[in-house]
């Protein structure tokens, strides 16, 4: 079996986490007449993205091995349940509804349908004249 291979470029095809921005021009924004100095929004930006950058990689190094193979043992236990457990007893209980289907069904038929057909016949011979 060969072995897949990570897209080190685009971490986020399935658009994942798209809704996180992070960016400096996404958080931070001086709107038409309220400015700070040029010197203070470069050295603001400097600051926001090496801050956030070496705060991302110091917490994912710590800890992003662990939490990755934590939510890899998470999602194997979900897909052991879902393909040992549940789908098994779905099917379990579809092939029994269909027993149970049956069963009210020849139940149906053996004591209401007669029974609705007897007042057919009876209500079948009723003719209404309007004058």
């Amino acid at each position: 079996m060969a072995e897949e291979q990570v897209d080190m470029i685009n971490r986020d095809h399935n658009e994942l986490n798209s809704h996180i921005k992070v960016n400096f021009e996404d958080v931070l924004g001086e709107p038409e007449g309220v400015r700070s100095i040029d010197c203070v929004w470069r050295n603001s930006y400097a600051c926001f993205n090496c801050g956030k950058n070496c705060m991302y990689k110091f917490l994912t190094t710590i800890c992003g091995i662990c939490i990755a193979l934590g939510w890899g043992c998470d999602f194997a236990c979900t897909s052991y349940h879902h393909i040992w457990w549940f789908t098994p007893c779905m099917r379990e209980f579809s092939i029994a509804c269909g027993f149970l289907q049956k069963c009210f069904g020849t139940i149906i038929n053996c004591c209401i349908v007669p029974i609705c057909e007897a007042c057919g016949m009876c209500f079948s011979n009723i003719h209404v004249h309007n004058k």
